[in-house]
């Protein structure tokens, strides 16, 4: 089984058709007269955009609220969502020293399908309720790789071939998410270049994009974060652009981390944005007095945002993920959902 779409049939009593996705040739199933694949609700808007949801599960009841959010939000669009399970198998995670005799590796390695089981039967209660088709991917066997191949390679490459990506906070509380890397979010959004939905670690997101708060930087990363945005800016109700004098720079001024280039201009951000249909309310708000991304996150609440849009700033050194620290502070603090791109 490498890639299902169980697509619920509300017009007849035919019930979910299931279709097998992978290499070329590869046989569909069937429970149904069917299209070979399954078509999105026909839509226009700008949203249409985003046809391909690519949402990462990893068996937690978290994953149960992306998975349902992102059903939502295709169903508007008009598009499709597929859920992938990708996470670190528990015993390549710990030294040789702890495993012992083979009984070890075995009994984590059943642990590991136990939780690859738990996150099948969350797709397949989704999968049981009206709304947007929903597939489910096994990722790295589609081409040819394995379970061993790292969680966010996996998904990074899965990523490529979709349009948005809605992953999770991480929670280190919840046992469920063990196996999940810590640098997911940046690891995959580097590696794929795709925007993601980051979606919340507690909360219930009925509605996303009505009321939307914008971080700009005179940066690439946001940029590309706004660029990307453009669907949900050109659908909301209101548009909000934050932006704070940084350490060493003031409105106006070079920034120091862009030698040579010129000062940001607030008409050149409004007239690109008025070219697409957005009006915007540009504010800025002065030296930061405190951590940026917390800034944000206030301003959000004190705004009733449903929507924050912002680049995500960091870069690998050893292996590690160092984050800028807005990044850092509004991935482990977050209230609201946060639309991210590198």
């Amino acid at each position: 089984m490498l890639e299902q779409t169980a697509l619920r049939n509300t017009g007849s009593s035919t019930g979910p058709a299931l279709r097998a996705e992978g290499r070329p040739g590869t046989a569909s199933i069937s429970g149904s007269a069917s299209p070979a694949i399954a078509r999105p609700i026909a839509t226009t808007g700008p949203l249409q955009a985003y046809g391909d949801w690519l949402v990462h599960i990893d068996g937690s009841p978290r994953s149960a609220e992306r998975l349902a959010l992102a059903r939502r939000l295709a169903q508007v669009a008009g598009g499709r969502v597929v859920a992938m399970h990708a996470v670190t198998p528990v015993w390549t995670e710990l030294p040789m020293s702890a495993l012992g005799d083979g009984g070890a590796v075995v009994l984590l390695q059943q642990a590991d399908e136990e939780r690859q089981r738990a996150a099948r039967r969350l797709f397949d209660a989704e999968a049981s309720r009206p709304g947007a088709p929903l597939s489910w991917s096994d990722g790295a066997a589609a081409q040819g790789g394995g379970a061993l191949m790292p969680a966010v390679a996996r998904l990074a490459a899965r990523a490529l071939c979709s349009d948005v990506l809605v992953l999770g906070q991480q929670d280190r509380d919840d046992p469920l998410t063990w196996g999940v890397p810590s640098d997911l979010v940046p690891g995959v959004l580097t590696a794929s270049g795709r925007p993601a939905l980051v979606v919340p670690r507690v909360g219930h997101y009925e509605t996303v994009g009505r009321r939307i708060l914008v971080a700009w930087k005179s940066a690439r990363e946001s940029a590309r974060a706004l660029s990307s945005a453009l669907p949900w800016l050109k659908t909301a109700q209101r548009v909000e652009i934050a932006r704070w004098n940084e350490p060493g720079w003031r409105y106006g001024e070079t920034a120091p981390d862009q030698p040579g280039m010129p000062p940001p201009s607030d008409a050149w951000l409004r007239d690109w944005m008025q070219a697409h249909g957005v009006t915007a309310h540009i504010t800025h708000e002065g030296d930061a007095s405190a951590d940026i991304g917390e800034l944000l996150l206030s301003r959000a609440a004190d705004t009733d945002a449903d929507l924050l849009v912002m680049g995500c700033y960091g870069h690998t050194r050893a292996r590690e993920w160092l984050l800028g620290g807005a990044t850092r502070s509004v991935l482990q603090s977050m209230t609201l959902p946060v639309w991210m791109a590198h």
